[in-house]
């Protein structure tokens, strides 16, 4: 601490470059604080930065096992940023100066860089924006931050004293149960699960956070009631879909959306008071909808679109700008591709000349190339294994083709599965459904050099917030990835899509999502390339979005491989 001093009072008011001279680590007594990088000038992204304290005096029960420490980090980095904003007086300077940040988390509970409990340390990666005036040091205000509001973020955060000890097993145990029940699953026959009394709808559109009041606890209908029992609550009631096809029906604004948005989240462990700890679905489970204007790169669509006019095969498809039906069935294809069990669709989202073609327009268009889903919905399950829910309000047809009806009134689940017998004998189809089969899509293989990352003289694969990823020159939209959690996944996906297009190594989705998984299950979320100094800002994704993400590169070139 007495050379941190002695430095930030050499290098006062001199030029901001010369904070370079705190590189380094100092010992706090407590905690060692590690400067890993400085920022070139007060308006670049902050320096990073890293406290370590001298010892782990937290329980080890709580961190005894991969799935606990992952959620006890994930707890201790929203004790971080609580501590911030305690500690932390905001911006003062120019720049970024006096900002201290940690990594942004959000509702769900994820493996992440930004806190290490190691059993003999805990560690915390921060960045901070170094205060300048003007483009000068201010050594005034950065001894404020690193000697006074640092030591107050590591004492209530990263020490037992300043942490609530049965916060933190509750977290723990609420991770550990949802994961347990999401394995659960497929030996019980389900794709899903809604525990009684979980909270589903959200604050608004824009925020992820529990409806504030007058949420309707959700109930299981009987005839779903499944019995589960768990490590830590013990015996749990809710609702189970089991597998095949499912519809969710009902009217305009009772939750039918709501229900299926809750179950494409149900892939990740939620904090508790999220109202939806309890609701989980298969970990593979994609949620899928129009995307237009999207490109495709070499994909096999002629599960869902047949020959196109003038011969045209669909079985290597490409094109740059998809239509909301092409698009839903690349989506489709891709998410086979990758691996799935689970699709999620919403007819509100959905293309609808892709959901359905009703009897006059059988008769009168004769050749239409697109089969539309309500073909093809059965044979997932049957030829392949792969369960269906789907969101309905105004298309009855898919009544022929569900095994199970749920239908949603006045925000209040009732199973309607007999009713819909009845309804489809007393109105009978117009058009047949479900006819034929479908195979898996042909494999393809990516071409790693059609993703250029040069930006003039340097190379990026970086994210850029949530939705967004640049590589080299281009930014590619994440927007249509709902099952996207936080902008450290990706941060995350930016990398791995960097790492395939440096070693020019063509392979399928499935195995660049794969193989980078499979070397971060091995080496950590840390091992991923692209950075100086410590990676603090990544969470763990998932292989569909990492997929997803690659697919959606507009230079992508892919071939499907001969069969």
């Amino acid at each position: 601490m007495r050379r941190l001093k002695s430095t930030l009072d050499r290098i006062d008011n001199k030029g901001y470059g010369a904070y370079k001279d705190l590189e380094g680590s100092y010992d706090f007594g407590s905690f060692t604080l590690h400067v890993d990088k400085v920022q070139r000038d007060p308006f670049a992204p902050p320096s990073l930065v890293r406290v370590r304290t001298g010892e782990n005096a937290f329980d080890p029960d709580l961190f005894e096992s991969p799935v606990r420490r992952f959620a006890f980090e994930d707890f201790l980095t929203r004790c971080a940023e609580r501590a911030i904003r305690k500690a932390v007086k905001g911006n003062r300077g120019s720049g970024k100066s006096g900002r201290v940040e940690v990594q942004r988390t959000s509702q769900v509970v994820l493996p992440r860089t930004s806190v290490v409990a190691d059993a003999s340390y805990v560690e915390a990666r921060m960045a901070v924006g170094l205060p300048a005036k003007g483009r000068t040091v201010d050594a005034r205000a950065a001894r404020e931050v690193l000697l006074e509001e640092l030591p107050e973020i590591v004492a209530g955060a990263l020490t037992p004293g300043g942490v609530d000890a049965e916060a933190a097993r509750e977290h723990v145990e609420t991770v550990e149960d949802a994961g347990h029940l999401r394995g659960l699953l497929a030996s019980l026959g389900l794709v899903a699960f809604v525990g009684d009394g979980a909270v589903l709808p959200r604050e608004s559109g824009a925020s992820d956070r529990p409806m504030a009041g007058g949420a309707v606890p959700f109930r299981s209908p009987e005839e779903f009631r499944r019995t589960v029992e768990l490590p830590n609550r013990g015996e749990v009631c809710g609702m189970g879909i089991p597998e095949g096809v499912t519809l969710i029906v009902g009217g305009g604004f009772h939750g039918k959306s709501t229900l299926l948005s809750a179950l494409s989240w149900g892939v990740y462990d939620h904090v508790p008071g999220d109202g939806r700890e309890m609701v989980v679905s298969r970990e593979d489970s994609v949620k899928i909808r129009a995307e237009d204007g999207r490109s495709v790169a070499g994909v096999d669509i002629s599960g869902s679109i047949g020959e196109l006019p003038g011969g045209g095969s669909t079985e290597d498809f490409s094109t740059a700008n998809a239509s909301g039906s092409t698009s839903q069935a690349a989506n489709i294809a891709e998410a086979l591709e990758v691996g799935t069990s689970l699709l999620l669709v919403d007819e509100d989202t959905s293309a609808t000349n892709f959901m359905i073609r009703d009897e006059r327009m059988r008769e009168l268009v004769r050749r239409e190339p697109i089969s539309p889903f309500i073909d093809v919905v059965g044979p997932l399950y049957r030829d392949l294994g792969v369960s269906t829910v789907v969101v309905v309000g105004g298309v009855g047809d898919y009544l022929d083709v569900a095994a199970h009806v749920i239908l949603l009134e006045d925000y209040a689940a009732r199973d309607v599965t007999g009713r819909s017998r009845e309804v489809v004998r007393d109105f009978p189809p117009r058009a047949p459904v479900g006819g034929g089969g479908i195979s898996h899509p042909r494999n393809r293989r990516l071409e790693a050099g059609s993703i250029d990352l040069r930006r003039g003289k340097k190379t990026t694969a970086r994210g850029r917030g949530l939705s967004s990823m640049e590589l080299g020159r281009e930014q590619v939209d994440l927007t249509y990835l709902e099952q996207l959690a936080e902008g450290g996944q990706t941060e995350a996906i930016a990398r791995i899509a960097g790492e395939f297009a440096s070693v020019k190594s063509n392979r399928s989705a499935p195995e660049v999502a794969g193989e980078a998984l499979e070397k971060i299950g091995k080496e950590g979320l840390g091992s991923l390339g692209g950075f100086r100094g410590h990676p603090g800002e990544m969470s763990l994704p998932r292989p569909q979005e990492v997929a997803a993400a690659i697919n959606r590169v507009r230079t992508l070139k892919a071939a499907t491989v001969p069969a």
